[in-house]
């Protein structure tokens, strides 16, 4: 079509300036094909399922899918496994995962032989810690771990390592161990010892500074536990496990172990900047009533020691008497009644003399005397005494 004033006419008869040539790949791969086996063709569908391969041998897979029905099949299985990858994921494992798994599978076939429900801390927390150990290098079991506790109303430090810290928790597992006949990390006719002694004797026994070859003797040693109270039956719970200056049943030898094994990892963790969560509700539940139960004793202990106040009120063994609330906010909370005069007697809701409210991983802090009782933020009302009494018989359960 011609304008009025012939325009078009000159644009037609200009000459033109060609557009930039397609490249040969934007029509075809002009290269001679691949000769490639069957074995190289196999090894490259991954590849191909994630678009990696070169022009050459995107051709020469593809016309090797139109003859090999094996080698088609597992490429459509490929690219469907490749729908699921999305880079704005995050594809770290969720912690959840384990127990989700678990939980499922158990569903559809119940375990023969269960683990006891006060074993199964024990067996979640060693289980955690381990995977952590999995996923640091060898250079990090030598990095510096800071443990501190408290002795008296004495803070203690002490300097250690990963592979250490590992190494302590095999020797004071050690004790559980003994009280079902197992072997000693320490080996054969120790003497009795507290768990910071078994520890200073383990380290001293060791030929070189601990690294990583306690993880394995550890975990082993932890499986043997879980194991042996699974096919032991009911009364293996109330057997007697001593810690040098006091026992425990070892229903709750094995919560105390589940709850040193997790604040040690905690320390771990912070140690190699790795991100750890506490335990799971109920079983930070459980941690937390074990130390509810021991701190009547432990009031008393530091009374006979002139480091706390006088009993002011006894009463006969079982009869409720003067009581602190301990509410534990969080997860793994609760409501407990501590008897302040006195172990025997029985912490009462009508007898409550003073109320302290803290958070329950905070309040596991105070037990592992990571914070000091003045330090501990908690909500206090009642009397004052009291409430430092019992804030400070929960720093006392520490040790390293």
């Amino acid at each position: 079509m011609t304008g009025a004033n012939g325009e078009d006419d000159d644009l037609a008869r200009a000459a033109r300036i060609p557009g930039p040539r397609e490249a040969a790949d934007d029509h075809a791969d002009l290269s001679p094909p691949l000769a490639l086996s069957h074995t190289v063709l196999k090894s490259l569908l991954g590849a191909w399922a994630l678009s990696a391969c070169s022009a050459a041998e995107t051709r020469a897979v593809e016309d090797h899918l139109t003859v090999c029905a094996p080698c088609a099949d597992e490429a459509l299985r490929l690219r469907d496994a490749v729908t699921l990858l999305h880079e704005d994921r995050d594809l770290d494992l969720d912690p959840l995962l384990r127990s989700r798994v678990l939980e499922n599978c158990l569903g559809r076939r119940p375990a023969r032989i269960p683990v006891p429900a006060w074993a199964t801390p024990y067996d979640a927390e060693t289980a955690r810690l381990d995977a952590l150990l999995r996923d640091i290098g060898e250079s990090e079991w030598h990095a510096p771990v800071r443990l501190k506790w408290y002795e008296g109303d004495r803070l203690v430090r002490r300097k250690s390592t990963v592979a250490g810290v590992i190494g302590h928790l095999l020797a004071v597992d050690g004790l559980v161990s003994g009280a079902l006949g197992l072997d000693d990390p320490l080996g054969c006719n120790v003497p009795e010892l507290s768990p910071t002694e078994r520890t200073e004797a383990f380290w001293d026994s060791l030929d070189r500074p601990p690294n990583r070859s306690l993880r394995e003797p550890w975990r082993d040693q932890s499986h043997a536990l879980v194991r042996t109270v699974s096919f032991a039956g009911r009364g293996v719970s109330d057997l007697t496990v001593t810690y040098g200056d006091f026992a425990l049943p070892l229903k709750d030898a094995l919560i105390e172990r589940a709850f040193e094994c997790w604040l040690h990892a905690d320390d771990i963790a912070n140690a190699v900047a790795y991100p750890y969560d506490p335990p799971s509700g109920p079983h930070l539940h459980g941690m937390i009533d074990l130390a509810a139960r021991l701190l009547p004793a432990a009031v008393a202990h530091r009374r006979r020691t002139g480091r706390a106040a006088p009993a002011r009120h006894l009463v006969a063994a079982g009869a409720p008497g003067r009581s602190l609330h301990l509410e534990v906010e969080g997860a793994g909370g609760g409501h407990w009644y501590i008897a302040l005069d006195s172990p025997a007697a029985l912490g009462s809701p009508d007898h409550v003399v003073a109320q302290v409210a803290m958070d329950g991983v905070e309040f596991c802090q105070l037990l592992a005397g990571h914070i000091s009782p003045q330090e501990a933020a908690a909500g206090q009302d009642g009397d004052r005494e009291a409430i430092q009494d019992v804030l400070s018989a929960a720093a006392s359960l520490s040790r390293l």
